[in-house]
């Protein structure tokens, strides 16, 4: 589709953000905000006062837009002329042994799920042999602060 070849009344009922989409798209360069909609204003016969109303909403809304991307040369292009990359780097410096403990976190939850019957025996008795431990501990009493500070 031309955009430039269209007729005032076809152009009308696209927003000016299709429009730019178009210019772009067809000069495959980037170009100012201020090219843009010079362009647009022309082709839809605008006047300068109309210009000057309408920049600022139209810049506005191509920062808004996903399909523009704007450039460091302060140029919009389409963001399908241009590749993200993503760069992730794995140095000793970044690496966060909090993840290292999570990960053997998991791997234990993986070894506990896959326990069998017998395995589940042996952990109770090993339970056993615990509160054997505890029976050293009967004669202590737990002291209610509250109560302590009252006297």
């Amino acid at each position: 589709m031309n955009i430039r070849e269209m007729e005032k009344d076809e152009l009308e009922p696209l927003s000016f953000n299709d429009i730019a989409y178009y210019i772009i798209k067809l000069d495959k360069e980037p170009k100012t905000t201020v090219m843009l909609f010079k362009e647009i204003c022309t082709l839809l016969e605008m006047s300068d006062s109309e210009y000057e109303a309408l920049i600022a909403d139209f810049f506005t809304s191509l920062t808004t837009d996903k399909r523009f991307i704007l450039l460091n040369s302060s140029n919009w292009d389409l963001k399908e002329n241009h590749v993200v990359n993503i760069i992730v780097d794995e140095s000793e410096e970044d690496f966060d042994p909090l993840y290292e403990e999570l990960e053997e976190t998991d791997d234990i939850i993986e070894a506990d799920e896959s326990l069998e019957a017998d395995d589940v025996d042996e952990l109770s008795d090993d339970a056993a042999i615990d509160d054997e431990e505890t029976d050293e501990f009967e004669d202590l009493q737990i002291i209610d602060e509250d109560a302590e500070l009252e006297e």
